[in-house]
């Protein structure tokens, strides 16, 4: 793989710690500024709709720019959207700035999935996407955990700080090891939203919406669960996400490889994986070895959506990639800010932590069957021989990628 996969990787890294590890910090900072934990967790809720604004925005904004040249300018974004964050002298100035980090989110992903699918062969694309990705994954196993640790014996202003280094790490890799790409003419605007006139376009989103998101409806809440519930000791918190992460390092590894060769099969089977995980967690969260297993298959089941939902996206998409690859990482994060909130909702309405993983496991089986839809459409368009919007014919029913009159990504 090239070394540019290296870099993309860095900035994945910094992002993903602070997408996640606001998880384990929930307590210290509903403490820190006498707030609820449901009204704590819109720390949560606020950064994935930053995501979801920020995608399109940032990625139009930056037409004219090459796109090595606006993943620095992401990076940029990020550590000044974390140093506000670590510095919030109120609540209000928190979200503020996890808005501010989450802007540079989605579009470094979308524009970075181009990327790195660009630097390989087409029958390699979810296996690049899947490398850039690990550095999400490993966030988990090592960023999430350290700065959990270093939140609860220090401060969780501490670990902020530390995720705006991580974020000056990640702009100095992408600096040096993504390749000096052409000035490019602004992109046709029209040309990337008649994209978005495929309907498999939008329900690979939805699934990701759906697939994805009942991911967050367990873990946003994950501390209070694991110490309320299940009676992990609050120290305990930082190696549980250690533990999720674990899982969704495996899941990211093993999905990038099997996508490539059989994307839609990968899907189904990595859904269905989800949705049994979180029902189980609802009864497995009471005894702390299970609640541990589970965990883990969560995080597996749960990541191991994210390179065929990718890939899926930016095959139905080919003709004009940019704005609907960033938006596809808009709609993951979409589907974490609904499934934090629903997942709040039930938690107020005293039902109790661990209802929130059904809230999960239904959002799951939903995308199962909008996943069963689109295989359905795309066999009947196959079989009429429609061309669909886009630039190209429907991709054939296993999901691979768009064959007659689609484009390469570039």
């Amino acid at each position: 793989m090239p070394l540019a996969l290296l870099a993309l990787a860095i900035g994945a890294f910094g992002i993903g710690t602070t997408e996640f590890v606001i998880m384990g910090l929930l307590p210290e900072v509903a403490n820190d500024f006498d707030v609820s934990i449901p009204l704590a967790g819109y720390a949560t809720t606020l950064y994935a709709l930053g995501v979801v604004l920020g995608a399109p925005l940032m990625t139009v904004l930056g037409t004219r720019l090459t796109r090595k040249q606006m993943l620095l300018l992401l990076m940029g974004v990020f550590i000044v959207g974390n140093a506000l964050t670590a510095a919030a002298p109120a609540f209000g100035l928190l979200l503020a700035g996890r808005i501010v980090a989450a802007f540079a989110h989605g579009a470094f992903f979308g524009i970075g999935a181009i990327v790195a699918a660009d630097l390989v062969a087409p029958e390699k694309r979810a296996t690049a996407i899947a490398t850039m990705f690990t550095g999400l994954t490993l966030s988990n196993v090592a960023g999430v955990p350290a700065g959990t640790w270093l939140g609860q014996q220090v401060s969780w202003r501490a670990t902020f700080l530390a995720v705006a280094a991580l974020g000056v790490i990640g702009l100095l890799g992408v600096a040096r090891l993504v390749p000096a790409q052409p000035e490019r003419a602004a992109s046709r605007l029209g040309s990337e939203l008649a994209v978005f006139r495929n309907p498999q376009v939008g329900l690979a989103m939805l699934m990701t919406i759906l697939g994805f998101g009942g991911v967050f409806a367990a873990v946003t809440y994950l501390a209070s669960m694991m110490t309320e519930v299940t009676g992990f000791a609050e120290s305990s918190v930082t190696w549980l996400t250690a533990a999720f992460g674990v899982g969704l390092f495996g899941g990211n590894l093993i999905s990038g490889r099997l996508a490539d060769r059989s994307p839609m099969p990968m899907l189904y089977a990595s859904l269905s994986g989800l949705a049994v995980s979180l029902g189980l967690f609802t009864f497995t969260a009471h005894h702390k070895v299970a609640a541990v297993v589970t965990l883990v298959l969560i995080g597996a089941f749960g990541f191991a959506t994210v390179p065929p939902l990718q890939k899926r996206v930016m095959d139905q998409a080919a003709a004009a990639p940019t704005l609907a690859s960033a938006g596809n990482i808009a709609a993951f994060n979409f589907g974490n800010a609904l499934a934090a909130w629903l997942g709040g909702l039930v938690i107020s309405g005293g039902l109790g932590y661990t209802a929130v993983n059904w809230v999960g496991a239904l959002m799951t089986v939903s995308a199962i069957l909008i996943a069963l839809y689109a295989t359905h459409l795309e066999r009947r368009t196959a079989r009429s021989g429609r061309v669909v919007a886009g630039g190209g014919t429907a991709a054939p029913a296993s999901g691979s990628a768009v064959e007659a009159g689609a484009v390469t990504v570039r």
